[in-house]
């Protein structure tokens, strides 16, 4: 079984949720991100997470803050925005209901 293809093509997309869900919760910075969905069992690398970071960011889900005093590589701490919400809502439904049609089988 090829978990890279599985990664890529449905997992991506859970991973997205959880960083969702614990924006809106609170921020969330990147590296404690890469530990949290390594807890619930996701193989994700710092060279995938960052670039979905700053994609979701991109696309108005996320707001990012840095430290300019600590440089230029200083953690980047993310929230969730408006937009974002909108798009979890969404998910949380659409989850829901997978949820129930997953469950029959």
């Amino acid at each position: 079984m090829d978990l890279k293809l599985i990664n890529r093509e449905i997992l991506l997309s859970f991973w997205k949720v959880h960083v969702l869900h614990h924006a809106a919760e609170g921020e969330v910075i990147g590296q404690w991100m890469l530990k949290e969905l390594n807890h619930h069992g996701y193989d994700v690398s710092p060279g995938t997470l960052y670039p979905l970071l700053k994609r979701m960011e991109k696309n108005g889900w996320l707001t990012s803050k840095a430290d300019a005093s600590r440089g230029p590589k200083a953690p980047r701490a993310y929230k969730i925005t408006k937009d974002g919400r909108a798009v979890l809502k969404i998910v949380r439904q659409q989850l829901r209901e997978l949820g129930v049609e997953v469950g029959k089988a």
